[in-house]
């Protein structure tokens, strides 16, 4: 049985529906029967009725559903605007065309209610189309009020997140997400009537490949190995042109770890087609008449006249589309001609005029893309198609005959955006495998982004895949588009929001007083609310045997201090120890132990050695000497991967967790002793976010190892910041002395 809840107060109009809902009950009426009859809509009986005369009654009968939006009662009649999937409609209900039970109903009813009619046709003297209900019934009683009527819901965050009552209350939400779909109907016919074959491949993936993307990992029970969640569809699809299937297509969802913003959601809907005997001219004639034909078909455009307006600029889609090389662009943007010829040198200074980062290993592709990726696409109105992109950030596009430093390649830019991505395919199985090993060799270089070797890929090619050309394209950003959308996330049912703080008095609001069967208590319900998914993950390893040391508590602190003097050595070994025991008990409370004695012992060596490529080499070795375990062992070693592509990568929780929190706990640190508390106890985000940017401060502090540390988690860096605070206030560390 579960809990009995607190009775809430008897001003709460939702305690109030609750109270009707139950006397319903109590009077023999089901408030949510099963059975319901629908025999028209109201946007049909509009369009049927329109020339009915003012004042006339019918005898033609339908019975409709729908939600109450309106309710007055006058005397012995009463007015009920419903509202369903298609239009508003006013029920005239009077006292003597309903039995009396059903009159009755009519007064334990609420707005937002679901309710059946069915009743005659008749317009009003007033000129108002309604029902005059014979019959009447409850289909659903709305616990919640909506949102008051002239306000409506506004809050975006909570439109987001609730788009359940968004729907409800905005038609306009609605209509864009019936142009959604209409406008996927619509590329699905197109492709069919262009020769194109609609196939599915694989969501989970062995093997990264198809884009540069950080990917999401899930773990396969019945192979016992880590897969991708897909970042693309890209190399299944050019697997069927080499099994002779000459024109494909998917529409489906593409998974992506990176962050949110006006155009990005993790979880995001592309479609990417393949033509054999196909180039980029063929992909751009593809493009074309796809973009205008939802333009004239969704968007009411004339043809030869492809004109829309997207968050107040006009776009032109009529005519040929211009293409660009990319070069160009990114010249017009930096007010100096630059291509691959550019010497390095002069490309870096441009890049550090204008702000851009470099890294030692980007050659000149890579830099000249950058300038043109921060500067040049942004300064795109109109449909161009940007080509020439450098082979260096083009690994499965053919290399161009007159310059094989560039591909055969365009990207699609309207307002600043990318719509589309297409190549001339890569087909030479031997080049490819060059291709993918550079890739391999890029991971080496820290960029989590690069695909891995995908060895079948290669061999499928070494079959023979004939010239082809490919594309991709993102649909959320179509859609935006079309319906001149700001942010993908209006164009998205249900977009990634971060988890909702949900109460325990929340929860115990909405269960029952009891229950048939055995039930969760209240404090359970919330745990799982909170922790859903990280529980599922704790109990799928709950099975697994205990990690084992090697070492007590004691031992390993004797090691720490036999190598390492400095106090502040020591107290940031203890912190990092308290930090990962915390996170232990979140995370893997069996293996706390372990946890902690990773966090007391990551930096043994450091003091002695101080060799950024070495460092945890020889920790390693002093832990098996001293009797730790190799699993110790490894897990130290794997904060140090980013330095020494030798080492293991951060893999599990665990060694996430202390990749994120090493460099992180070091910068709250410094920033908590410019305090006049020295104490974490009153330390804010805010401070640490602004310590974050000024890079002056804690200079030795590495921002990108922190930004890494909370990609390796999946955290936004300012939810990591909170949560790193957060605990470092659970453990309260000693910051005296810290220096």
């Amino acid at each position: 049985m579960a809990e009995k809840t607190a009775t809430p107060s008897t001003n709460d109009e939702r305690a109030q529906r609750r109270a009707r809902r139950q006397a319903l009950i109590d009077a023999g009426v089901q408030p949510y029967p099963i059975h319901s009859t629908v025999t028209a809509h109201a946007a049909d009986l509009e369009e049927r009725y329109a020339e009915l005369p003012d004042g006339t009654d019918t005898e033609d009968v339908y019975s409709l559903t729908g939600r109450i939006r309106a309710f007055r009662k006058q005397g012995k009649a009463a007015f009920i605007v419903l509202e369903d999937c298609t239009a508003q409609i006013q029920l005239f209900c009077r006292v003597n065309d309903l039995p009396e039970d059903e009159w009755a109903l009519l007064g334990q009813l609420d707005l937002g209610d679901i309710i059946g009619a069915t009743g005659a046709v008749l317009r009003t003297r007033r000129g108002q189309l309604s029902i005059a209900p014979t019959h009447v019934e409850l289909l659903s009683k709305s616990l919640r009020p909506l949102p008051e009527k002239f306000h409506g819901l506004t809050d975006r965050e909570v439109r987001y997140r609730q788009r359940y009552v968004d729907l409800i209350m905005n038609p306009e939400v609605r209509d864009t997400f019936r142009k959604r779909s209409q406008i996927i109907s619509l590329i699905r016919r197109y492709m069919e009537a262009d020769g194109y074959m609609e196939v599915e491949t694989p969501m989970m993936h062995a093997i990264l490949g198809g884009a540069n993307a950080k990917p999401f990992v899930t773990h396969f029970n019945a192979l016992d190995r880590d897969f991708y969640l897909r970042i693309a569809t890209e190399l299944p699809l050019k697997r069927c042109i080499v099994g002779g299937l000459e024109r494909v297509f998917e529409i489906g969802r593409q998974f992506r770890n990176e962050g949110m913003d006006l155009t990005h959601n993790p979880e995001f809907t592309s479609m990417e087609a393949y033509c054999a005997y196909s180039d980029l001219d063929g992909m751009k004639e593809l493009t074309q008449g796809l973009f205008k034909t939802i333009a004239r078909e969704v968007c009411g455009c004339e043809e030869g006249h492809e004109v829309i307006t997207y968050q107040g600029q006009t776009v032109d889609m009529s005519g040929t589309w211009e293409s660009l090389p990319l070069s160009e662009v990114a010249s017009r943007a930096c007010g100096e001609h630059v291509d691959m010829d550019t010497p390095i040198e002069r490309l870096r200074q441009i890049c550090e005029k204008h702000g851009i980062e470099w890294q030692e290993n980007w050659g000149a592709g890579k830099l000249v893309f950058e300038l043109y990726d921060e500067l040049g696409e942004a300064t795109l109105v109109n449909p161009t198609f940007v080509c020439d992109y450098p082979e260096e950030v083009s690994p499965l596009s053919k290399r161009k005959d007159d310059d094989p430093r560039l591909t055969d390649r365009f990207e699609l830019v309207i307002c600043g955006h990318e719509y589309a991505n297409a190549f001339s395919e890569l087909n030479d199985p031997v080049d490819q495998a060059g291709r993918f090993a550079e890739q391999v060799a890029a991971k080496g270089f820290g960029d989590d982004e690069a695909m891995g070797y995908d060895y079948d890929y290669v061999r499928a090619l070494e079959y023979g895949m004939p010239p082809a050309g490919g594309i991709g394209y993102g649909i959320d950003r179509m859609i935006m588009l079309f319906c001149d959308a700001p942010a993908i996330r209006d164009v998205l049912l249900f977009p990634q929001m971060k988890p909702e703080v949900i109460t325990r008095a929340d929860i115990a609001s909405q269960l029952p007083e009891t229950t048939d069967n055995a039930a969760a208590s209240v404090d359970a319900l919330a745990d799982d609310a909170e922790h859903g998914a990280s529980n599922e993950a704790a109990a799928a390893h709950a099975d697994a045997p205990a990690l084992e040391t090697g070492l007590t508590r004691d031992q390993a602190f004797d090691l720490l201090k036999k190598y390492n003097e400095d106090p502040f050595h020591i107290a940031h070994g203890q912190t990092l120890e308290g930090l990962m025991r915390y996170y232990a008990q979140k995370y893997d409370p069996a293996n706390v132990e372990f946890w902690g004695q990773v966090g007391l012992l990551h930096d043994l060596d450091w003091e002695k050695f101080q060799d950024e490529v070495q460092h945890t080499v020889k920790a390693a070795e002093l832990i098996e000497e001293a009797g730790g375990t190799k699993e110790l062992a490894r897990a130290i070693q794997t904060h140090n991967s980013d330095n020494n592509p030798d080492l293991p990568a951060p893999s599990c929780k665990m060694e996430c967790v202390l990749f994120a929190c090493d460099e992180l706990s070091g910068l709250i640190q410094a920033a908590v002793l410019m305090r006049p508390s020295k104490s974490v106890m009153d330390f804010e985000l805010k401070s640490l976010k602004k310590k974050f940017k000024d890079k002056r401060f804690a200079a030795g502090c590495d921002r990108d190892v922190i930004r890494r540390g909370a990609e390796l988690n999946g955290m936004e860096l300012d939810d990591l910041f909170a949560s790193v605070i957060e605990a470092m206030k659970g453990i309260q560390p000693t910051c005296e002395g810290v220096e």
